[in-house]
């Protein structure tokens, strides 16, 4: 299939088709394809070597930070140690304690 207002070519069903040459004499006709969401395969001397995609949209990455207290109490429940019977226990292990 050939584009009449422009000469482009589309050689496939699935994929545009583009030359060299067609990319840069008419490159806003493909840039149209481009931002259309089609990817357009460039031939030079009727054999493809690249494709171009369409962008990927850059959508920002949401990131929540974690609730460690509610995530230690949730798993721990109210087991966990108070710091002063923690550094006695250690203490103790030691046979620091008098």
């Amino acid at each position: 299939m050939v584009d009449d207002m422009l000469r482009v070519r589309q050689n496939s069903l699935t994929m545009r088709t583009a030359t060299v040459r067609d990319l840069r004499n008419h490159f806003p006709r493909v840039a149209a394809w481009i931002a259309e969401g089609e990817p357009v395969e460039i031939t030079r001397a009727g054999k493809p070597f690249a494709t171009l995609l369409p962008a990927m949209a850059k959508t920002p990455r949401r990131f929540k930070m974690p609730d460690i207290m509610a995530r230690l109490n949730h798993g721990f429940g109210e087991s966990c140690y108070d710091p002063a019977d923690v550094a006695l226990g250690i203490s103790e292990s030691r046979g620091d304690a008098a």
